[in-house]
């Protein structure tokens, strides 16, 4: 099934090291429903490293010179917990 939504966010924490050495880290998690995707959003919300968390209908793309972007989502098999609410989240 392919997504019909997208969960984005800039991850304060991995941005700038690593993978993204000299990049901000932007996290994109997949979704089938609109439900799903209000719930990714707003276990993100509640993380203080998460910034910028946007839902939209469109495949996100970004410039590779200034981004570096890891993908997940129930597809790929990771991130479940995402799709529950994490109530203590922080």
């Amino acid at each position: 099934m392919t997504a019909k939504y997208y969960v984005t966010m800039t991850d304060r924490f991995m941005s700038g090291w690593g993978k993204a050495d000299g990049k901000t880290n932007k996290l994109v998690i997949s979704c089938h429903t609109w439900e799903e995707a209000e719930t990714v959003e707003r276990n993100a919300s509640r993380r203080h490293e998460m910034k910028y968390v946007n839902i939209t209908s469109h495949r996100p793309s970004y410039n590779p010179d200034r981004f570096f972007v890891s993908w997940h989502g129930r597809n790929e098999g990771d991130y479940e917990s995402w799709f529950d609410d994490q109530i203590d989240w922080q």
